[in-house]
């Protein structure tokens, strides 16, 4: 069954980023001549893109596709057409970016959750002397010994995978191969195959934490992005529709992948996944206590906004990079040095925007997951997001409905 002639026209457009920007198209597993024909071509001109984008748009309500496909098809052309112009130079606002690529609005958290954070932190961490200090000497205790992070991975990873693939069944031939690489500026990174395929490289550089591998594990393997591009490679594709072929930073997919993958661990294990990873880490001779480490993550989790406020207070406030370093520091505890990392992430113009995904993600799915009525159907909620090409304005709109039920 051939592609529809005007999402070949979308993938045509979504592959000649790539020429304007390595690694802007994250996964590709389409029809292999489209990617060619784009390598050969005469380098794009941005605003070209831009002016094709808007054409497409202007197409797509005639194309004759379902209305789930023409959503998602217009949510991606308005991302597209933002970073088209953000290529040709043009002077486009940091919230009016976001939105653009997103499909949601973002303000500045509130400085009260940070404080309640970290008051819940004194209370795991106990001891005296300032939290940041304390909290950094309990990192540095959970450091898993460089020798046996390979050995953890794969012990996680086959943990996670028969979860998943008693819940949610994955292709018999699916698999992922991990790497432990350095000099990245990430702490795990998912590159999908196709085929069902992903290799996921965990960067040796940051020391991996017990309390946060079993998170990074359900994040970029099971239930998190390998397993959404399986899943909807074995439907969707399969089907016919052949945009999901094409992955692009800066659009909402990113930001439907990021929230679904940070929610993974808490969707397939759910409370007391500190208990079920000390066992697993008992089993390799390592100390940890998931109780304490669960109860933490739980107090940390409400400074969830303190990296999108900082993008903020950067790009729309157009505050120093010294003052945003401090202002990472005092309320993330992060050290120096880690604030400097998050610093180069937030300043790069093609990633400056990117953490709203994590942010935005995480609040918006985990709202309209936490809304279901019991456990099977946050279950069948998180399947729909593995297996639909469901938008920001979709959860918001199915939100919406279910408040008013």
């Amino acid at each position: 069954m051939g592609s529809h002639p005007l999402v070949t026209e979308y993938l045509r457009l979504g592959l000649a980023f790539d020429r304007l920007e390595e690694g802007f198209v994250d996964a590709f597993t389409g029809d292999p001549r489209l990617r060619r024909d784009a390598e050969n071509a005469p380098a794009p001109e941005p605003a070209a893109l831009a002016r094709r984008a808007a054409e497409l748009r202007v197409e797509l309500p005639e194309a004759g596709l379902s209305a789930q496909r023409t959503e998602f098809l217009d949510a991606h052309l308005v991302a597209m057409e933002c970073s088209a112009r953000k290529f040709a130079g043009e002077e486009i606002g940091f919230v009016d970016e976001v939105r653009a690529y997103f499909d949601v609005d973002i303000a500045p958290g509130d400085p009260e959750d940070y404080r309640e954070a970290h008051r819940l932190m004194d209370e795991v961490l106990g001891g005296d002397g300032p939290l940041a200090e304390r909290a950094a000497a309990y990192r540095r205790g959970d450091e898993i010994p460089p020798e046996k992070l390979a050995t953890c991975v794969e012990a996680f990873s086959s943990a996670l995978r028969e979860r998943v693939r008693d819940r949610y069944p994955l292709p018999d031939n699916e698999h992922v191969t991990y790497e432990v690489v350095g000099d990245k500026p990430w702490s795990g990174f998912n590159y999908y195959l196709g085929d069902f395929h992903s290799k996921v490289a965990i960067n040796s550089d940051l020391k991996q934490h017990m309390a946060h591998l079993p998170a990074l594990i359900a994040h970029e393997a099971y239930p998190g992005h390998h397993t959404e591009h399986c899943r909807k490679e074995a439907g969707l594709v399969a089907a016919g529709e052949d945009e999901q072929t094409l992955f692009l930073v800066n659009t909402p997919q990113c930001l439907m992948a990021e929230g679904l993958a940070d929610l993974a661990l808490q969707s397939i294990v759910g409370p007391g996944w500190g208990a079920w990873a000390q066992e697993i880490y008992a089993d390799l001779g390592l100390r940890f206590d998931g109780e304490r480490a669960e109860r933490f993550s739980t107090a940390s989790a409400k400074l969830l906004s303190v990296r999108q406020d900082a993008a903020l207070l950067l790009h729309d406030q157009h505050r120093s990079a010294d003052e945003v370093a401090l202002f990472l520091q005092r309320w993330s505890l992060a050290t120096p040095e880690r604030a400097r990392q998050s610093l180069r992430f937030l300043s790069s113009p093609l990633w400056r925007a990117y953490i709203s995904t994590y942010v935005e993600g995480y609040r918006l799915l985990g709202g309209w997951l936490d809304g279901a009525v019991d456990a099977a159907d946050r279950s069948d909620r998180f399947g729909r997001l593995l297996d639909e090409p469901l938008t920001p304005g979709a959860i918001r709109r199915m939100g919406a409905a279910n408040a008013l039920t």
